[in-house]
């Protein structure tokens, strides 16, 4: 059952003839009675009496009633995958590391957005570990985060590249010091992000070949709870400069000598990559944006 001859069918009830219904659908008078007589037939009862007026049967009630609401039904499904087709509809699965799932992809997701409100958005916060196997099982489209361990085939794009600062409480006596030194980390209470993080284990033995384990150290899941403790004056936090990058009252941010590590921040797709147009437009739009945090980062090191 053709959906051009269910149209014919609903068009000629609403002008009551035939002729009026081929001008207003750009068909010829022939071409409209051929729909009716194999509709007719594929229904198995006939729909229309013909005469001096044009009369519904009983069938044909029924079949108009139904067809209305399967034509609505259609044209919505035409839209949906019109919108789909042209990248202004669909759904999109993100996964996405603390801390730019928290500081930095709100803003570009806002943007986003605004511009294709129809898109929907499934957004996963993990580590770039968790996310790597989520892509690799198909559970999300790509992934903003750090380089994972295991590639799971899947392909890393660096983004950009971040370093590490300190964060401590305004009341703890580092916080007069312009730039700290690793020894000045002795005996101190360091908040760490968990074991298996590449980050923590980089930092931890920068800090164990300079002071040796003359420090205490709190291991605390997200890293993004990390300034409330410190608030808290519990320890103080190294880690990167991103996550650090908002001011947080009663903590202060500082530059810290002889800690060789780069952290980077990068687009994790499968390698097969079969993204749809939805998707290609947030990933120009992350990259935009995190091309331009690298610039400015850029300029502000110069």
């Amino acid at each position: 059952m053709e959906i051009r001859a269910i149209r014919t069918f609903t068009t000629i009830v609403k002008y009551g003839n035939f002729l009026k219904a081929a001008e207003a659908l750009n068909y010829s008078q022939p071409t409209i009675t051929l729909h009716i007589k194999h509709l007719e037939e594929e229904v198995g009862e006939k729909l229309l009496e013909r005469g001096k007026t044009l009369k519904m049967t009983e069938a044909g009630r029924l079949f108009y009633e139904r067809a209305n609401a399967l034509l609505r039904e259609y044209d919505r499904l035409d839209k949906t995958l019109q919108d789909l087709e042209g990248g202004l509809a669909g759904l999109i699965r993100i996964g996405v590391s603390e801390p730019t799932a928290s500081l930095e992809l709100p803003a570009i997701m806002a943007d986003f957005i605004q511009k294709y409100p129809k898109i929907e958005i499934s957004l996963h916060v993990a580590d770039a570990n968790t996310l790597s196997t989520m892509l690799y099982q198909d559970e999300i489209d790509f992934a903003i985060c750090g380089a994972p361990e295991v590639s799971m085939e899947n392909v890393f794009k660096p983004l950009y590249y971040d370093d590490i600062v300190l964060l401590v409480s305004e009341s703890h006596p580092l916080s007069t010091k312009s730039i700290v030194e690793l020894k000045d980390l002795e005996n101190e209470t360091i908040l760490f992000t968990p074991h298996n993080c590449p980050i923590r284990i980089k930092i931890e033995q920068t800090i164990v070949e300079t002071i040796g384990t003359n420090y205490k150290k709190l291991e605390i899941s997200s890293s993004m709870a990390h300034k409330h403790y410190v608030q808290a004056g519990l320890g103080i936090s190294l880690f990167t400069r991103t996550a650090h990058s908002f001011p947080f009252s009663g903590t202060k941010v500082l530059e810290i000598n002889g800690i060789d590590a780069a952290p980077v921040i990068g687009l994790l797709r499968r390698t097969n990559n079969l993204n749809g147009k939805a998707s290609s437009h947030l990933l120009a739009l992350i990259e935009e944006a995190f091309s331009r945090k690298h610039t400015l980062q850029e300029k502000t090191y110069l």
